[in-house]
């Protein structure tokens, strides 16, 4: 019974292996029959080097060289307003008139009231001549007509406040009052800005300071326009280092004839230095940024094929989709600028005939 067992074991064991080594020879013969992919296509870019202006970067906001709020100095209802809000007015332009008629109404009792102590004077200054007064009356209607030439002088500054003009030329902003309206002292009526030319108030850590001279150039930016570039030039710097942020506050002037910038405008700053420095770049889509260290595909070409290795890079700036490479990389080293999500070390690549898709509208 053993030995039946036994041989029944083995012709079942020699059918399986025979069964298995027929699929695995037909499994094997299907790997080999699997085309092999192509090398992946990638876009190349050679590092350049560049000549790029020095520069500081900060960042401020735009002031107006004069800005107010206009406000009444006295009490008074509103009797006509002269001005549209919006509006570019010079100085002394006539903005509201407050109703004076009771001002006025007293002016007229109070100039009756000097010219009475006028005919007082006069008549005292006769009878001192002649010596029918005391020095002491003399004296005191010289006093008493003073002091009603002073309240009517007061009353007439008091009406000439009543017609607010503005201090400065400028742009208007949105009126605050209407016709009818109480304005008690201090009441905002309306915001006036000089606009041209306008201020930029940024700031630069302490390390910079020996940098920073008085007319020095400045570029900015702002939100609203994107692509233009205003220029001005340093007019101020401040005495002292903000003991907090341990930065120097500057200002720059700027010409604004076109009303483009306004007070309280966000601005991207650079002071520009004088001369320019060498640099290696390459476009910011050849790299690849992770936690542990920025990197780039280069591509080897000493092989009969192409292939790539990975490097770890050091980068500096980017300006215009440029990224600077302080460490890393060689002049004209040719790496890959689009397609790496797909490689690995070592890997053979094929070359596309055009750039990256940010490189080719300035591709020769």
């Amino acid at each position: 019974m053993i030995k039946r067992y036994a041989i029944i074991i083995f012709f079942a064991l020699l059918l399986f292996g025979g069964l298995f080594g027929w699929k695995f020879f037909q499994i094997s013969q299907a790997i080999k029959n699997i085309p092999i992919p192509p090398p992946p296509v990638v876009a190349a870019t050679h590092v350049q080097r560049s000549e790029w202006q020095s520069y500081l970067s900060g960042v401020g906001s735009l002031v107006a060289v004069a800005g107010i709020e206009v406000n009444s100095e006295v009490a008074g209802k509103v009797k006509a307003i002269h001005f549209e809000s919006g509006e570019s007015v010079q100085r002394g332009h006539l903005l509201v008139e407050l109703d004076s008629s009771t001002d006025e109404a007293e002016l007229k009792g109070l100039e009756a009231a000097y010219q009475l102590e006028r005919v007082k004077f006069t008549r005292s200054q006769q009878l001192i001549a002649r010596h029918f007064i005391s020095k002491s009356d003399f004296d005191l209607n010289k006093a008493t007509l003073d002091e009603a030439k002073a309240i009517v002088i007061a009353k007439k500054a008091t009406i000439e406040k009543k017609r607010i003009v503005a201090p400065f030329a400028g742009q208007l902003g949105i009126r605050k009052v209407n016709v009818g309206q109480y304005l008690a002292p201090g009441d905002a009526i309306v915001p006036l800005q000089q606009l041209n030319p306008i201020y930029a108030d940024f700031a630069l850590p302490e390390q910079h300071l020996a940098n920073l001279n008085v007319n020095q150039a400045v570029s900015l930016t702002v939100q609203a326009y994107p692509e233009k570039v205003f220029d001005g030039r340093i007019t101020a710097i401040n005495s002292g280092i903000d003991e907090s942020t341990r930065s120097v506050k500057i200002r720059a002037t700027l010409n604004n004839a076109e009303r483009l910038l306004h007070p309280g405008m966000f601005v991207n700053v650079q002071v520009l230095l004088s001369g320019a420095r060498s640099v290696l770049t390459v476009p910011d889509t050849a790299i690849s940024y992770n936690p542990y260290g920025d990197s780039v595909f280069v591509i080897e070409s000493g092989k009969p094929e192409l292939t790539v290795q990975l490097k770890q890079i050091v980068t500096g700036e980017t300006r215009e989709g440029r990224v600077e490479i302080v460490k890393g990389l060689n002049e004209n080293e040719r790496v890959v600028s689009a397609g790496q999500v797909k490689l690995r070390n070592g890997m053979s690549v094929t070359l596309d005939k055009l750039p990256a898709p940010g490189e080719r509208e300035t591709a020769p």
